[in-house]
Formats: C-alpha cells, sequence, structure tokens
C-alpha cells in the first residue's frame, strides 16, 4: 500500500497567492483570527491512501483522521517552537494536529508542530530549525516555518521538497512579543505562512498515520494492556510524563512534576502519544556557545515503539524507508497499528541515553 497520493479535486488548482502583510507588525491583538484560504476538497478516507473518498466511507482529516464534513484544501504547515524554561508558556501547540519532540543541544527538546485542521491566531515562541526537521516533514510536501537556523539544515529542508518561510530572510508572518526576553519572543502566525504557499505544495497534506474508523477502535484500547502513565526520559534535563485522563479520553502532558499548559491555561494533552527509540549522534556542527548538535538518525531506521491511546499501550515496530517516506508503525503481530482519531503527539527518544516506562 502507497502512503504518498495525490487528491483528485474538482475544477483547477486555486493559488493561495494572497500574503497577508504581517512582517512588521508588533504582537498587536495576538489572539485576533487573521484569514484563512477556505477553499476545501474531499479528502481521502481512512484505509485508501490513493484518492477521493467512496461513497460509503467517511470523510477525515488526513492528520488527525478525525470524520469532517469537509477537508479545508490548504497544505499542512510545520513549525519550529521552543521547549526550553524560558520558552513556557508557549502558544498555539495545543491546536496540532501533530506534534514531534526531539532532543536539541545540551539536552533540552524542542517541538515540530503541525498544522492542518485547526489553524490558531498565533505561535509563540518560534525557533530554529535542526538537522533531524528535514525528515520529519518532508513527507508532507508542505511548510516548515522557523526563526533562522544554519546554512546546511535549510539547504536540506528545501532539497527535500519542503517550503521554507524564514524570519531571518525577510519572510512574512513573524513579529516579537514584547512581553518576552529575546530570542524566546518569535510570535509566528500560521495564516500568513499558509498565504505564502509557493502553490506546489500537496492540498490537502497526505496522511502520515493510519487511523481507526471510531475513537476506542484502534490498535492500542483493541489489543493493548492498560497505560495509566507513560514516563519518558529524554535526556537528563528533560522528562515528559503522559498521564491518562478518563473523562476527557486524552492524555496529559508534564515537564516533569509540572504541568504541561498553553498560555491561556490550557493543557497540553494527546488522543495517541507515540514513543519511538531513534538513534542519535553528534553532527559536525556546533551551536553559538560550542555544543555539538545532536541529530535524531530517520531515513532508512527502524526500531521499536510504544503507542498509547484511550488508556492501553501496544508495542509497535517503527521504520521510514528514506526521507520524504512517512513513518510506517506495525504491531508485533505484522500488521499496521492504527491510531485513534485525534492530535498525536511523538516522543523521540535517545537509543541508549534515553528511556521510557509504561505503567
Amino acid at each position: 500500500m502507497t502512503r504518498r497520493w495525490t487528491v483528485a479535486v474538482r475544477g483547477t488548482a486555486v493559488a493561495l497567492a494572497t500574503v497577508l502583510g504581517l512582517a512588521g507588525c508588533g504582537l498587536g491583538s495576538p489572539d485576533e483570527p487573521v484569514p484563512t484560504p477556505t477553499t476545501t476538497v474531499e479528502a481521502p478516507v481512512r484505509g485508501d491512501r490513493s484518492g477521493p473518498p467512496k461513497p460509503d466511507e467517511p470523510i477525515v482529516w488526513p492528520l488527525t483522521g478525525v470524520e469532517t464534513r469537509q477537508v479545508a484544501r490548504r497544505p499542512a504547515v510545520s513549525v519550529k517552537v521552543e521547549n526550553a524554561v524560558e520558552a513556557r508558556p508557549q502558544r498555539g501547540l495545543v491546536e496540532a494536529d501533530i506534534v514531534w519532540e526531539e532532543v536539541v543541544e545540551g539536552g533540552i527538546t524542542r517541538f515540530v508542530a503541525t498544522y492542518h485542521s485547526n489553524i490558531p491566531a498565533a505561535v509563540e515562541p518560534v525557533r530554529s530549525v535542526r538537522p533531524m526537521d528535514p525528515a520529519i516533514v518532508a513527507p508532507l510536501d508542505g511548510i516548515l516555518a522557523f526563526s533562522g537556523g544554519q546554512g546546511p539544515f535549510i539547504a536540506a529542508v528545501e532539497r527535500l521538497g519542503t517550503q521554507a518561510i524564514i524570519m531571518d530572510d525577510g519572510d512574512g508572518g513573524f513579529s516579537r512579543d514584547p512581553a518576552r526576553a529575546a530570542p524566546h519572543n518569535v510570535i509566528g502566525r500560521i495564516s500568513s505562512f499558509i498565504a505564502q504557499s509557493d502553490g506546489k505544495r500537496t492540498t490537502p497534506p497526505p496522511p502520515q498515520f493510519e487511523y481507526a474508523r471510531e475513537v476506542g477502535k484502534g490498535s492500542a484500547p483493541r489489543a493493548g494492556k492498560p497505560a495509566q502513565v507513560v514516563d519518558v526520559r529524554l535526556s537528563r534535563v528533560q522528562r515528559t510524563v503522559w498521564t491518562w485522563d478518563r473523562k476527557n479520553k486524552r492524555y496529559l502532558r508534564s515537564e516533569g512534576s509540572a504541568s504541561s499548559v498553553a498560555v491561556d491555561g490550557r493543557r497540553h494533552a494527546a488522543r495517541n502519544v507515540l514513543v519511538l527509540s531513534t538513534e542519535v549522534f553528534n553532527t559536525k556542527w556546533k551551536d553559538p556557545a560550542g555544543a555539538p548538535v545532536p541529530e535524531h538518525r530517520l531515513a532508512g531506521q527502524s526500531g521499536t515503539g510504544t503507542l498509547v491511546s484511550m488508556g492501553h499501550r501496544v508495542t509497535v515496530r517503527w521504520s521510514k524507508q528514506h526521507h520524504k517516506a512517512p513513518i510506517v508503525l506495525k504491531t508485533l503481530d505484522g500488521k499496521e497499528a492504527e491510531l485513534d482519531p485525534g492530535n498525536t503527539w511523538i516522543e523521540l527518544v535517545p537509543r541508549g541515553s534515553g528511556s521510557w516506562t509504561v505503567r
């Protein structure tokens, strides 16, 4: 079964050519909605990666598997978001369809947050690109927005087909929050990033995972063991804990023992938590302080992991054939793992130095 597809649409492609002039604005009203392109298209369905839905199957958002009447015809937009102590609380992570957590210099972590079904007014704080990001976002054939980064990392993003929108290059959609200290104060506007699409993006984006048709019918709740807490040790300075919330059917995120919350107090939560063991190595590049820049090796790799959803867990094996291929998840019986419809957070755990426990 192929994981990449082209959506069949009625009529000709609609160019997202209106650039919203946000580049030079200050904080202003960060929660004021900015008009977003609303062209819709028939979407692929669960279990069908090759075209429009069949009449007897529901239309779903491709990056969450959640049923909907229509899917907005816009590309996936990924944003690099900081997770240092100075960056908290963040803005906009609650609305992300998929969030990846990765280890960077010094053992702190950063996020790659991807948006398609929900478009927040703002994302903050936006930070720089890292060497594993090209492989993370390439399967989406969308946009990656970030503040800046080292030349080889930026070149890799563009070489693999992702459109880069970069604050340091003067691209629009970025501003500074005067209530925060630099560099932890860059605001990104998703609507502006969408408007800057070069018209070559896959819209809507291709699904990244398989989803069950209904909540509670995914691989974890269907065949897994109980899982109340997922305790992930990413490094000596970053411990991420997910706790099952039966009432809301979500896992709630904590930074160690402290609740992980957005600026407005909402708790960061996930329908699916996917923990993947990955090889991490130090690249030849260094950050401004002289620390080596680590990279999670993803392309052409495989490993083990745990998929957690609806209070249950199941062991999975993951693989990624090449940079532009999405992660493929299979259960131990060789069947493709199905996530439950909803948002997903992915924890990239360094093999050997990182660990996780589920209880």
